[in-house]
């Protein structure tokens, strides 16, 4: 049900959008907390509920963590945590899989999809394009239910007797399509499947929204050439998703079918215990295909919103305009074509032709391109600037850092020869790790800080901020390089144990300092936790723009009711980022100031701009 008092024209609808606001101030609190259409409440029911998972992800990280650092050692006091899944103080080696599984699924799509696109598209699509909500309303809501509902049959499956799914978060068939193959295979499969399907809903409801809402709803004078590269991020991020994840629907629907009808479409001359089944003429190589044609644009729908999210912090903090604004639009566009063909790297060792790997490395070689125009532009942006040192511009300094660090290693793995002697090692999980994971992390971090006072009209602590972004910032990199060493020297990534392994036994210092760095690091997250929490009750009250930021969510009252503006939605003359102009009295000017009323910073093409 869309909402009827959104339009391009605000002024037409201006009365009756306050009239629309005061009876949304007499809601009931069921429907104007718990079953809002308001895309600012559901934008922090997703943070609320992506926080909530990212800390379940971590400490399932931890737990796995210990395992490979100490090997041999027994923890007895993880039997009352984790009952039979421990034996003699020993993790049972299924669970150990299902530990990784379920963390990789948890961090890639329900904290790093949902959390991070689901807050911020929600948040910041209507308040910086200058609309009084979503397109719908009614199916924002949904989005954000079916997710709800998505995350509880998820959770719900790590309590299973026999464990939740434990195939990787791959999920590659035979594991995942034979209930029978291993405890992980049975209930827990089928919970992963559905709760994932209900997942692919939720992304699908909120993309459609998000694409509707940037094309159609624009305030006046807010061309595609005026939106923040955050709006640009959210609206490509959007069209990703609703190209991408109907794909992985299907491939799940037909592992359903394989696992619960007597299909074969994925399944083909298995033997289990010596009997053979009865599946003919699958391929799990189709399944792979269908896979990581998700899997690749899924990295970028990851990591796009944070990009956004960066450039317009480091922007605002370096007091400077961002650098190559167009070239900045360009990059994002050709990685969101290039996203589509380069699933097949992640299959060089499936056995494909060599002429057709060859295909798929140049264009995977080709997308790092964009990717060095977006770092190069980045740069460029805090180069001379006067840069302010707040909590989120560290966090999008780190992001910077972290993106070229792990994008470099990237290029290694897009070479096929290298890629075949790489895959599978821990080189990978090193380099996903800093280019999507911790730099998703970190754009996520840089975007809480920044917007958390217009979220909730307070400012949190400074003084933990940077504690909490030195801890995670070392701790990321003390992780993570010395896992490429490891995986240079062959050890494979998703091993219970390496002691059984003459060749990687001589890492087993090496794998315990990588472990201790991981549970520190992990621990760190709670002094975000903790300042997150108090901030939104007892932290400093919010000025009505505290960054000095040009983008009209900064025009609306400190806490914005439903509706956003109070009165007239304010027309837009500029575009986003004018900072330090000369000849201007202040540092900024928000988009809503006419070039009227800045006649001494006024370019000559500006002149007559009104």
């Amino acid at each position: 049900m869309a909402n009827p008092n959104i339009t391009i024209h605000p002024e037409v609808h201006a009365e009756h959008a306050h009239h629309e606001h005061d009876e949304h101030h007499d809601q009931h609190w069921l429907w104007k907390y718990i079953f809002s259409q308001d895309h600012k409440v559901i934008a922090k029911q997703f943070l609320f509920l992506g926080i909530f998972w990212a800390f379940i992800g971590g400490a399932l990280s931890s737990l796995f963590r210990i395992q490979l650092g100490w090997p041999e050692a027994t923890f007895a006091w993880l039997e009352p945590v984790l009952g039979t899944w421990v034996e003699g103080g020993k993790l049972n080696p299924d669970f150990y899989l299902a530990l990784v599984t379920m963390h990789g699924t948890i961090m890639v799509f329900f904290v790093l999809t949902a959390g991070l696109s689901g807050t911020f598209s929600n948040f910041l699509i209507p308040l910086q394009i200058g609309a009084r909500d979503m397109a719908s309303g009614f199916m924002n809501m949904l989005s954000f239910w079916f997710f709800f509902i998505a995350s509880a049959i998820m959770f719900y499956s790590l309590f299973l007797q026999n464990g939740p799914a434990a195939a990787g978060w791959t999920i590659y068939p035979p594991l995942s399509a034979l209930p029978q193959a291993m405890p992980g295979s049975g209930a827990g499969m089928t919970l992963w499947l559905v709760s994932m399907a209900l997942f692919i809903v939720s992304q699908l409801l909120g993309g459609v929204n998000y694409i509707t809402t940037v094309i159609n709803m624009r305030t006046k004078g807010m061309s595609m050439t005026k939106m923040p590269l955050t709006i640009w991020s959210f609206f490509l991020t959007a069209i990703l998703g609703l190209l991408s994840f109907p794909v992985l629907f299907s491939c799940a629907l037909l592992l359903i079918f394989d696992r619960s009808f007597g299909t074969s479409f994925y399944l083909s001359d298995i033997y289990v215990a010596g009997e053979a089944l009865t599946n003919v003429g699958g391929s799990p190589i189709l399944f792979q295909h269908l896979f990581w044609f998700l899997g690749h644009p899924e990295v970028y729908i990851v990591i796009l919103p944070a990009m956004g999210i960066v450039s317009e912090v480091l922007a605002t903090n370096a007091r400077k305009p961002i650098f190559g604004y167009r070239a900045m639009i360009g990059s994002l566009l050709g990685i969101t074509v290039l996203a589509f063909v380069v699933w097949a790297h992640h299959m060089f060792v499936s056995g494909m032709n060599p002429f057709l790997g060859s295909v798929f490395m140049f264009l995977t070689l080709i997308i790092a391109v964009p990717s060095a125009v977006k770092v190069f532009n980045w740069l460029g942006t805090i180069w001379r600037g006067n840069l302010v040192f707040t909590t989120p511009m560290l966090f999008a300094i780190g992001f910077v850092s972290l993106f070229i660090s792990g994008g470099l290693t990237g290029i290694l793995l897009g070479n096929s020869a290298v890629d075949i002697q790489l895959h599978n090692t821990y080189f990978v999980v090193a380099h996903f790790h800093l280019v999507m994971g911790s730099a998703a992390f970190f754009g996520m971090f840089c975007g809480v800080y920044h917007w958390f006072p217009k979220m909730f009209g307070r400012m949190m602590d400074e003084k933990l901020g940077y504690i909490h972004f030195w801890l995670t910032f070392i701790g990321v990199y003390l992780v993570f390089l010395p896992m490429h060493y490891v995986g240079i020297a062959g050890f494979p990534r998703r091993y219970y144990a390496f002691t059984a392994f003459d060749a990687f036994s001589q890492f087993g210092d090496l794998n315990m300092y990588i472990s201790l760095a991981a549970i520190l690091a992990f621990l760190g997250q709670f002094i975000f936790l903790f300042n997150f929490v108090y901030s939104i009750f007892r932290g400093r009250r919010s000025p009505l723009n505290p960054w000095h930021s040009n983008t009209l969510e900064w025009t609306t009252p400190v806490n914005p009711g439903h509706g956003n503006w109070p009165g007239e939605i304010p027309t837009v003359y500029r575009w986003p980022y004018d900072y330090s102009k000369p000849g201007a009295a202040e540092d900024y000017i928000p988009q809503h100031i006419p070039f009227s009323q800045t006649t001494s910073s006024n370019l000559p093409n500006e002149k007559e701009l009104e």
